[in-house]
């Protein structure tokens, strides 16, 4: 089946509003998920950066969701033909923080659809904007990527991977055990089989293991510079895929703070020190 990409863009300005109260129960959950302090934060608590991904979660019945665990397309995102889809990257600026006990609402805006050809297809982009606010106004907005392609082919060779830097001021290894990422997909609400269904993940994907969480790895990113700059403000974020990770081996998070430590780079390297991701902050 083709792309009709004239019919995808009809998509283009489509929303959907929900709203959802910040309760402690999940920062907690998240915090000992990650080797942190696992206390039940208080009323007033700020979330931080990232952490908002425990929330406004879309609870769709099993019967709507398709053969990978995604909820089926066709109504807010567009029904795309191709079975394969990657969280590429997003883009972040956090205005304030969200606070334990406050609710918000988190509008949903399909921005974009693009259709391209690359090496390895056909791949249909597609760029959600979500906005979190309250009566005190916007606390966050993210700009979302998505990436559909088409399943990987009989011997189709992999790109050779680009090699990260090696000059980290920061790092820490992280062992992404079959554990992390079952919890992280719980808290997360992220029924995606390449996470936790290592034959799905073999034989329907071809990938080597289980899929690390792209949102896992830029939480881990961030959680890096939280633990260097524990009182700094995170004012911009982005983060962009370039090779996924599997729990078939170690891999590191690292950081640079630049000149005048107001801008941090951050990046994450595989086995063989392949670059998985980059991302960058601004802070106060």
């Amino acid at each position: 089946m083709g792309v009709d990409i004239a019919h995808l863009r009809t998509w283009i300005g489509k929303t959907e509003t929900t709203a959802d109260q910040i309760t402690p129960q999940p920062m907690a959950a998240l915090a000992a998920t990650l080797d942190l302090d696992a206390s039940q934060p208080p009323a007033g608590a700020a979330v931080p950066p990232l952490w908002h991904w425990l929330y406004f979660l879309d609870p769709r019945k099993l019967s709507d969701l398709a053969p990978d665990g995604h909820a089926k397309l066709g109504a807010f995102l567009p029904p795309i033909p191709l079975p394969r889809r990657m969280w590429a990257g997003s883009r972040f600026e956090f205005k304030h923080s969200l606070r334990i006990g406050e609710t918000y609402r988190r509008t949903s805006t399909i921005q974009d659809v693009q259709h391209k050809v690359g090496r390895s297809g056909e791949l249909v982009f597609v760029t959600i904007r979500y906005e979190i606010a309250n009566e005190a106004g916007v606390a966050l907005t993210e700009e979302q990527d998505l990436v559909y392609r088409e399943d990987a082919k009989p011997g189709e060779s992999s790109r050779a991977p680009q090699i990260a830097p090696r000059d980290a001021q920061w790092q820490r290894t992280v062992h992404p055990s079959e554990v992390l990422l079952f919890r992280y997909s719980a808290l997360t609400f992220n029924a995606h089989r390449i996470h936790y269904d290592r034959k799905f993940a073999g034989e329907t994907e071809g990938y080597p293991g289980l899929v690390v969480h792209g949102p896992l790895i830029a939480t881990l990113l961030l959680d890096l510079l939280r633990r260097h700059r524990p009182q700094a403000d995170v004012v911009r974020f982005q983060f962009r895929a370039v090779s996924p990770l599997f729990d078939t081996a170690p891999f590191k998070v690292c950081g640079n703070a630049e000149s005048g430590g107001q801008r941090i780079t951050l990046w994450a390297t595989g086995p063989g020190d392949a670059l998985a991701m980059t991302a960058s902050a601004a802070i106060a």
